[in-house]
C-alpha cells in the first residue's frame, strides 16, 4: 500500500510514549507492542502502537475461518495486527470449549490500521493512510498527561475458580493420568476474576509495566475488551525464511533486596531436575511441530535451558530456529504449531483434551497470542500470559495462571507458583 511515511525527533521518549498511548485508547481498537528496552538477538522493533477504528476480520463473522482468514491475510500487502484467542484451536482440532467464559471475545481478531507508529529509541516514524503525519505527531505531543490518580482499589474483591483443595485435588488427579500413560506433562491453569467492576485500563497497564516490564508487553483494545499484557514469552517469529519458537518452561522467584540470594536462588533453577526436564518435553514438542512447516534438517536448538531474568522471576527459556519449506503460509505455520507447546503440555492433542476437562474456565485470549503480520508477511506473536483481561461492558475482569505439571510436580509447590505469577497482577490492581 502506497501509505504516507515521516520520521519526526523525539525530545523525551518516555514521555512521548505515554502520550502515544493515550492517544491510541481513543481508537475503537488500538494494539501497542513495547519490548520495553529488551537487547535481543532477535528484536526487529523497539515500539509498534497501531490503531483503527474498525475491525477488518472477526471468527465470529464468518463461516469458513481458515479459508477465509488465510484469504485475508494474503490479499492485504499492508500491516495486520490483532489476536488469536486459545480457543482457535478448536478451527485446527476436533475441540469443543464450553467452559465458563466471563469475557466472550472471538476467537480472532485481525486489523489493519490507518496510522501505524515506530518508535526507536529518539526517532518516531508515523505511516498513515491519509497525508496527515505531522498532525498525527503534533496531536500527541500535545496531549497532556493527567495528574489525577484513580479511586483507590483495594476494595477489589478477587476470586478464584479453585481453592487450594481443589486445585491440589486436581493436580493429584492430572498426575493419575501421567502414570497411566495418557500424557507426560500439562500446562493446568485456573482463572482469578472480578464481577461488576470498573478499572482505568490504560492505568492498570501503565502500573503493570512499570511493576513487571517484560519483552513482550501489550496494550490491546478491541470491541469492548482490553487486553494488559505483560507476558516475558515469544510463541512464534517468521523472519524472511526463518522461523524461531522460544517457550518457558521454568519459574523461580527473584529476591531483589538480597543480589547473593538472587543469584543462588537462579542458580537454582538453572540446576533444578524437574524444571529443566519441563523444558526439555516442550522444546521436543516445539521441533516435531516446526519440522511440519521446515525444510529438511534445519530444525536447530539454539539455546536450551537458558536463564533470563525479570522483574518479578527468573525464567528458563529455550530458542528453536528452522528453515521455512518453499510456498509455506501463515496459516499452513499457525495449523502446525498452535496452540504453543509451553501452554498446553504433551503429547499436544491429548492433554487439550484433558485441558477441557478439568480447568473450569475457558482459556479465551490468555495462552493465545497478540502480534502483528507485516506487508511482506513476517510475522511476530506473544504468548499471552501475566495479563490482565477486561470487559468494560460486562464490567468483569480476569486473569489466569497456570504451571506445568509433571509425574515430579507436588501440589502445594504449584499452587504456590501460581500465587507468585499472579502476584504483580494482584498488586496492580490493589494499589
Amino acid at each position: 500500500m502506497n501509505n504516507y511515511i515521516e520520521k519526526f525527533k523525539l525530545t523525551n521518549t518516555t514521555i512521548f510514549k505515554q502520550q502515544v498511548l493515550q492517544w491510541a485508547n481513543s481508537f475503537n481498537t488500538c494494539c501497542v507492542l513495547d519490548n520495553n528496552h529488551y537487547d535481543s538477538t532477535y528484536n526487529s522493533f523497539e515500539c509498534l502502537i497501531a490503531v483503527s477504528d474498525t475491525l477488518d476480520f472477526e471468527s465470529s463473522k464468518s463461516n469458513h475461518v481458515l479459508n477465509d482468514l488465510n484469504s485475508f491475510i494474503e490479499k492485504n500487502i499492508d500491516w495486520i495486527f490483532g489476536h488469536f484467542n486459545y480457543d482457535f484451536k478448536n478451527y485446527i482440532f476436533p475441540f469443543q470449549s464450553n467452559n465458563i467464559d466471563g469475557i466472550n471475545s472471538p476467537e480472532v481478531c485481525l486489523f489493519v490500521p490507518e496510522v501505524l507508529i515506530q518508535i526507536k529509541k529518539n526517532i518516531v516514524t508515523i505511516e498513515s493512510k491519509k497525508n496527515n503525519t505531522k498532525e498525527v505527531f503534533n496531536t500527541i505531543n500535545s496531549i497532556e498527561l493527567s495528574k489525577e490518580k484513580s479511586i483507590h482499589q483495594s476494595s477489589i474483591q478477587i476470586q478464584s475458580r479453585f481453592n487450594k483443595e481443589e486445585y491440589c485435588s486436581t493436580i493429584n488427579t492430572i498426575k493419575n493420568h501421567i502414570q497411566l500413560g495418557d500424557c507426560y506433562e500439562m500446562n493446568f491453569c485456573m482463572e482469578f476474576f472480578a464481577e461488576e467492576i470498573q478499572i482505568n485500563p490504560l492505568e492498570v497497564f501503565q502500573k503493570l509495566n512499570i511493576i513487571s516490564p517484560t519483552p513482550f508487553a501489550a496494550f490491546y483494545k478491541f470491541k469492548d475488551t482490553y487486553l494488559l499484557c505483560a507476558s516475558p514469552e515469544r510463541f512464534i517469529k517468521k523472519m524472511g525464511n526463518n522461523i524461531i519458537s522460544q517457550p518457558i518452561k521454568g519459574t523461580i522467584r527473584r529476591d531483589l533486596k538480597n543480589i547473593e540470594n538472587d543469584k543462588k536462588l537462579e542458580q537454582s533453577l538453572q540446576q533444578n531436575p524437574k524444571e529443566k526436564s519441563e523444558n526439555v518435553m516442550i522444546v521436543d514438542l516445539v521441533r516435531n511441530d516446526l519440522s511440519k512447516v521446515a525444510a529438511r534438517n534445519s530444525v536447530e536448538v539454539i539455546e536450551l535451558c537458558k536463564i533470563y531474568s525479570f522483574p518479578q522471576v527468573h525464567q528458563m527459556i529455550s530458542t528453536i530456529t528452522a528453515t521455512l519449506k518453499e510456498n509455506i503460509s501463515f496459516i499452513d505455520i499457525l495449523k502446525a504449531t498452535f496452540p504453543m507447546g509451553s501452554m498446553t503440555g504433551a503429547p499436544k492433542y491429548k492433554v487439550m483434551q484433558l485441558i477441557e476437562q478439568y480447568e473450569k474456565s475457558k482459556r479465551g485470549i490468555y495462552s493465545g497470542c497478540v502480534g502483528y503480520i507485516t506487508p511482506n508477511k513476517d510475522f511476530d506473536f506473544n504468548v499471552v500470559i501475566r495479563s490482565v483481561v477486561y470487559n468494560k461492558q460486562k464490567s468483569y475482569l480476569s486473569y489466569q495462571v497456570g504451571s506445568a505439571i509433571t509425574i515430579n510436580s507436588e501440589p502445594e509447590q504449584e499452587y504456590q507458583e501460581c500465587l507468585l505469577k499472579a502476584s504483580a497482577i494482584e498488586h496492580v490492581l490493589k494499589s
